[in-house]
């Protein structure tokens, strides 16, 4: 087992999910198979339109073959691993390439940077993890819903490197996990509510909005922007009981349930649509707006 760095395209042509699943040829079968049951990176090329470098971490549970391609395989990723990075990490820091691995005896990048999986060293791997988890401007939680999970005693660390038998695992904390992914939500919505379309900050100059999982933590949702909307807190309670839902196309629904629809109607912004990421692959994966729309609203 070892870490390794998984190349993953916004525009990709593979049937890849991030949080989900990892689809690659025969040609990287080994090097997929030496990451099962240990980290990987998700990079993401600087041929990319605002590209986001290496973005993200998963754990790596299995490799079978794809069902539905044949000569393809299949890296499912372990429910509950994956999480984007606080920053994302550019390839390029101060000193050159932040994977070393990549620079040949001369010191120059080598044909190995463009491999789409490629395994990377332990010192690597924390370098470009402590970078991307770094919390260099907190974003503090609000007072109600974000801040009861809060464990003021908990490792206050970005995460953990543990050797036990000659094995590396990797801890985040559920803190963590929470804080990291307020601030990505956040910041693709430019702390806007999404359904109201107001961007309320308080007296602290903290957003006054949560960054709610459309598909819960509770039910395997993972930490990923796209199972993510930032929700004022009315907005929020209504998204978490079934009274409002989504649309693929991001069309706000209102549940035949709640007392006075037109109330409801009020708080919504004008154009009847949840305002959407900057960035597509920002938006609510159609994926766990289903899940919403059949496990939690209340038609």
């Amino acid at each position: 087992m070892g870490f390794g760095v998984f190349i993953h395209r916004s525009d990709s042509i593979y049937d890849d999910s991030p949080a989900e699943r990892y689809q690659f040829p025969g040609q990287y079968l080994r090097r997929v198979e030496a990451c099962v049951g240990d980290w990987i990176i998700y990079y993401e090329p600087s041929k990319v339109a605002e590209t986001r470098g290496y973005f993200a971490i998963a754990r790596v549970q299995q490799v079978i073959p794809d069902p539905g391609t044949s000569g393809m395989y299949l890296a499912l990723i372990e429910p509950g691993s994956y999480l984007d990075f606080a920053n994302p990490v550019p390839f390029n820091g101060p000193t050159g390439p932040v994977e070393r691995g990549v620079l040949n005896e001369q010191g120059r990048i080598s044909g190995r940077a463009q491999s789409a999986v490629r395994p990377i060293s332990r010192d690597d791997f924390t370098r470009i993890c402590e970078l991307g988890l770094a919390e260099n401007v907190p974003l503090l939680p609000r007072r109600d819903d974000d801040v009861r999970s809060l464990d003021l005693n908990e490792e206050q660390a970005p995460f953990r490197l543990d050797q036990e038998r000659d094995r590396v695992s990797l801890t985040v904390s559920r803190v963590i996990r929470d804080r990291v992914f307020r601030r990505i939500v956040l910041r693709a919505y430019d702390e806007r509510c999404a359904i109201t379309g107001l961007k309320l900050i308080n007296g602290m100059g903290r957003a006054e909005v949560a960054a709610a999982h459309i598909r819960p933590v509770e039910a395997n949702g993972p930490d990923i922007i796209s199972n993510g909307i930032a929700l004022s807190g009315t907005a929020h309670w209504m998204f978490d009981r079934g009274l409002i839902s989504l649309s693929d196309n991001l069309e706000i629904l209102i549940s035949r349930q709640t007392n006075d629809p037109d109330d409801v109607r009020s708080i919504i912004n004008k154009t009847g649509q949840a305002l959407p990421p900057r960035r597509l692959s920002d938006r609510p994966h159609p994926h766990f707006l289903k899940w919403h729309r059949e496990y939690c609203f209340k038609q």
